[in-house]
């Protein structure tokens, strides 16, 4: 498709996916930005749904520093938010945390948790992996220990890659697969997960004064791991982007092919309204 403004009459709502579709991580994209304020100025609503391991608040405050603009979102939820929720119930017990600093303390803030190794605690959280240059066989080692003493890992971020710049990163849904192919034990936050789309919903709903009827309501991803496969198992349309994580494979940005690009999606059972390099208007 040349734009959402093709379809956007045919949808109430979108829930949009951030990292990959409004910004790089570095930046944001600015032609994203426009069709989705152009898309809430003719009525529709925007909730911006996303596996950032960091409650919702410190995700909109980030948008500032990468120039997203606040009027091309009505709310956002995060994996974040429902992590916290996972981890409230670890309330005065110890976790060893595995990720970046700066995101563990809005993540573990405020729920009475202490942190400490893989030999004491009652779980593991994962943020992210500790470096951006990591890759997930280099947690083999501390998995050992994990899987000795059967902790459940909880991933504040289901993703396993991500674009940052004009690089494709690990995160920690990658190092968390590996966990399950080892034979542990795994709690998945955010997409493709039912609970934060049924929130995103909520959101939405609440942001338009009422109900909303699914059919009228559009997903927009780069991933098919989570977007697809969240946007079918919630069942929603699908608006994908090809320009991310797929960029490659699909040579998004050369001479795509329609026939390739569904075929990637059709395993998830997702319904493809469309496809773009970068969401524009």
């Amino acid at each position: 498709m040349n734009g959402l403004s093709g379809i956007a009459g045919n949808y109430d709502a979108i829930l949009s996916d951030v990292w990959g579709v409004i910004h790089n991580g570095v930046a944001a994209h600015p032609s994203a930005c426009e069709a989705l304020v152009n898309y809430r100025a003719g009525g529709g609503r925007v909730v911006l749904i996303t596996n950032a391991p960091s409650p919702s608040q410190s995700v909109v405050e980030m948008f500032d520093a990468l120039g997203v603009p606040r009027e091309a979102f009505d709310d956002i939820v995060s994996s974040g938010d429902v992590t916290r929720t996972m981890l409230a119930d670890y309330r005065g017990k110890t976790v060893h945390y595995v990720g970046a600093s700066a995101e563990k303390d809005g993540l573990l803030a405020g729920l009475d948790l202490k942190l400490g190794p893989a030999e004491t605690a009652d779980a593991v959280v994962i943020s992210d992996l500790d470096h951006d240059d990591d890759t997930p066989d280099m947690y083999n080692g501390r998995m050992d220990v994990w899987l000795k003493r059967q902790l459940p890992l909880i991933a504040a971020n289901p993703d396993r890659v991500v674009e940052h710049g004009d690089r494709i990163i690990y995160c920690g849904g990658a190092v968390a697969d590996l966990y399950e192919a080892r034979g542990g034990r795994i709690h998945m936050a955010g997409k493709p997960y039912r609970p934060i789309y049924t929130e995103a919903l909520r959101l939405a709903e609440a942001a338009a004064g009422h109900a909303l009827d699914k059919k009228r309501v559009l997903a927009i991803g780069d991933s098919v791991r989570t977007d697809a496969i969240g946007a079918a198992n919630f069942g929603i349309d699908l608006m994908f982007i090809t320009g991310s994580i797929h960029a490659e494979e699909l040579d998004a940005f050369g001479e795509p092919d329609p026939e390739a690009i569904r075929a990637l999606v059709a395993p998830s059972g997702a319904r493809l309204a469309g496809f773009m390099p970068r969401l524009a208007w």
